[in-house]
């Protein structure tokens, strides 16, 4: 039983390890892996419960029942695109911000502002 799902313990671990990530290191860029290990992990939970035993594509064909549902697999490949514009802006943003502070630690840009104050 516990073998059967083990793409859904597979996705409660990157979950975890992601999300341990985005809480503890201060770095933007780990952060921001963090975040991508997270975002992968949702998108193999979407796909797994898409996952219909017995289905095969959406293709008419004699002896077929049962049909597997596109939309799911294609919201997913859409929000892989909106997911890696969403890293390179993030990306793009930390390379910003360590120009303009010289790091891209979260506390040592903190304590910046704050002397700034």
């Amino acid at each position: 039983m516990i073998l059967g799902l083990y793409n859904y313990w597979v996705v409660v671990v990157l979950m975890m390890i992601g999300l341990y990530i985005v809480i503890a290191h201060g770095n933007l860029i780990k952060k921001i892996v963090g975040l991508t290990i997270f975002q992968t992990a949702v998108f193999i939970f979407y796909i797994s419960m898409a996952k219909v035993d017995g289905a095969t594509a959406p293709v008419l064909a004699e002896g077929i029942s049962q049909y597997s549902n596109p939309l799911p697999h294609v919201l997913i490949l859409t929000a892989i695109v909106v997911g890696i514009a969403t890293v390179a802006l993030g990306l793009a943003l930390a390379v910003r911000i360590n120009e303009a502070y010289g790091s891209i630690e979260e506390e040592s840009i903190q304590n910046q502002d704050n002397q700034e104050c």
